[in-house]
C-alpha cells in the first residue's frame, strides 16, 4: 500500500518530485545515452572527453523522452499525434501509396524541433488497417514540399464508426530515421504511443473534409492531449 503523502519523509517527498518532474525515457533512446556514458567512463582521465560524454547523455536522455499525457475523453475528436509547431492548415489528397480515394482531406502538420519531444502518439483509437513507408529526401520539414518528396511513413487508423484518420511521419533535414512500432491489425487507443522520429521531423494528419478544425497556424500542440479537430 502506498504511503499518504503527508506521512512521507523527506526523502521520499524529493523521489517523488523528481519522478513527477522529470519524464521517463522511450526506450529507443537507451543505446544512445548508453554509448555516451560508455564515452564517458572511457575519459574519466581527460575531462574534455568526460565532459563530452556526460552532455551527450543529457541531451539524449532529454531528447528521447516520453512524458505522460492524458488524452481526452469526448468521443468524436482527433488529437495531435505530436508535440510542435503547428506550420501548414489546409486541404489535400493523402499520400498515394495507400492507395485511397483521390479526395481532399483536412490536413493539419506539426513540425517538431530538435527540442520537442520526439515520440507519436495515435490521433484517434481504433484498428490499424494500413502502414506504408515510402523513401524519398531529407527538405527541411516544415516546408510545403516534405509532404509529397520526403521520406514518410503512413498510418490509417479506422475507428469503430468506419472513419478512418491518417497519420503521417516525416523526415525531415537531420531527421533521417523513422520508427513505427504499429502493424496492420494492431488497436490503438487514443493518445497511445506508436512510434517517434530522429532529429526533427514532421506529422501530417488527415481527416474527413467534414471535420471541424479546432486549431490554428502557429499554435503549440501536445501530443495525446491537444484536440486539433471535431469529427461530424
Amino acid at each position: 500500500m502506498a504511503r499518504r503523502p503527508d506521512l512521507q519523509s523527506g526523502p521520499e517527498r524529493l523521489a517523488a518530485l523528481v519522478r513527477s518532474s522529470i519524464p521517463p525515457m522511450h526506450s529507443a533512446g537507451l543505446p544512445f545515452v548508453g554509448a555516451s556514458l560508455a564515452v564517458a567512463l572511457l575519459g574519466r582521465k581527460r575531462r574534455w572527453m568526460r565532459r563530452a560524454g556526460l552532455i551527450s547523455a543529457g541531451a539524449n536522455a532529454a531528447f528521447f523522452r516520453h512524458p505522460p499525457r492524458v488524452p481526452p475523453t469526448r468521443p468524436g475528436v482527433v488529437v495531435a499525434p505530436a508535440d510542435g509547431l503547428i506550420c501548414l492548415l489546409g486541404e489535400a489528397t493523402p499520400p498515394a501509396e495507400l492507395g485511397l480515394p483521390d479526395i481532399p482531406m483536412q490536413r493539419v502538420s506539426i513540425f517538431l524541433s530538435v527540442l520537442d519531444a520526439h515520440v507519436q502518439r495515435a490521433p484517434i483509437g481504433g484498428e490499424v488497417v494500413a502502414v506504408r513507408h515510402r523513401p524519398g529526401r531529407f527538405h527541411s520539414a516544415e516546408l510545403e514540399a516534405a509532404s509529397e518528396d520526403n521520406e514518410r511513413n503512413s498510418v490509417v487508423i479506422r475507428t469503430p464508426e468506419g472513419v478512418h484518420i491518417i497519420a503521417v511521419q516525416i523526415a525531415g533535414l537531420i531527421a533521417r530515421r523513422i520508427v513505427c512500432d504499429v502493424h496492420v491489425g494492431d488497436k490503438l487507443s487514443i493518445g497511445d504511443t506508436y512510434g517517434l522520429i530522429r532529429y526533427g521531423s514532421r506529422l501530417d494528419t488527415y481527416f474527413p473534409a467534414d471535420a471541424r478544425v479546432l486549431v490554428s497556424h502557429g499554435q503549440r500542440t501536445l501530443a495525446g492531449e491537444t484536440v486539433l479537430a471535431e469529427l461530424a
